[in-house]
């Protein structure tokens, strides 16, 4: 964290299950498709709520670390890599990658990938898919849990193309993403417009109308690359209202 920061109690609570989740997978406590402990144990183990837990835990979930079974149960991720998303972000860091740039990316992927998905797509990323957005519109007024439904919502869709090579480059791609953006997400609003653009998104998938899912997408991602754009991180922002109030971003 940047000197001059402070954490919130929230954030603060995050990183504790992302830690505690993390030693449990380094000492092999946890082995991968191993399902976590019931969420009234874990939470009373850490000394946290089982509010914040689920917060940690969707955290976990969206970095492709946990995958999250509903109606089941929390497991540690036994997938396929995600070609090395923690290798891209270095990467990124060292040859000045720009927001442009990584949504350049995800515009060039993912309305191909949302036009497969209308294509292959099966009954279960549907209700996934329809889950999410169920979930965004439940947390329009929690930017960082809206984020978290986001991110799955955009990963249902790269598992419903059938490609999983796609799939696996597009994980590394929002993954990569994914940290830098919940340190602004809380600056968005209008997120309910986001959310809408996401149900129309899924619609079409669900409708199996590939053209127009892919063309709702791209829609999509420009719309988000803009209202990121006015987002400014903490350490920015104070410097900005001093001489001038930061523009607010319209949508996720």
């Amino acid at each position: 964290m940047p000197p001059g920061m402070t954490e919130s109690p929230n954030s603060h609570r995050t990183m504790q299950v992302v830690d505690h989740v993390r030693a449990l997978i380094e000492n092999g406590t946890l082995q991968p498709g191993d399902r976590i402990p019931p969420e009234r144990e874990f939470a009373r183990t850490l000394k946290i709520s089982r509010s914040s837990l689920r917060t940690g835990i969707g955290y976990l979930a969206a970095m492709g670390v946990m995958k999250i079974r509903h109606g089941v149960g929390t497991f540690v991720a036994d997938g396929p890599p995600d070609l090395g998303k923690g290798s891209l972000s270095l990467i990124g860091a060292l040859h000045g990658f720009q927001l442009w740039q990584m949504f350049e990316a995800r515009i060039l992927l993912e309305c191909h990938l949302a036009a497969l998905a209308a294509e292959r797509g099966r009954e279960e990323h549907h209700a996934a898919m329809a889950e999410e957005v169920a979930e965004m519109f439940a947390s329009l007024n929690s930017p960082l849990d809206y984020l978290i439904h986001d991110v799955m919502f955009h990963r249902t869709i790269a598992q419903a193309s059938g490609n999983p090579i796609l799939a696996a480059i597009m994980e590394t791609v929002t993954s990569s993403m994914y940290d830098k953006r919940r340190k602004t997400v809380e600056r968005a609003t209008d997120l309910r417009e986001s959310a809408e653009m996401h149900r129309e998104i899924y619609r079409a998938i669900r409708a199996r109308k590939t053209g127009e899912a892919s063309k709702l997408m791209e829609q999509h991602l420009r719309m988000a690359q803009a209202a990121q754009g006015m987002e400014r991180p903490a350490e920015r922002k104070a410097g900005l209202t001093r001489k001038g109030r930061a523009p607010g971003a319209r949508s996720a």
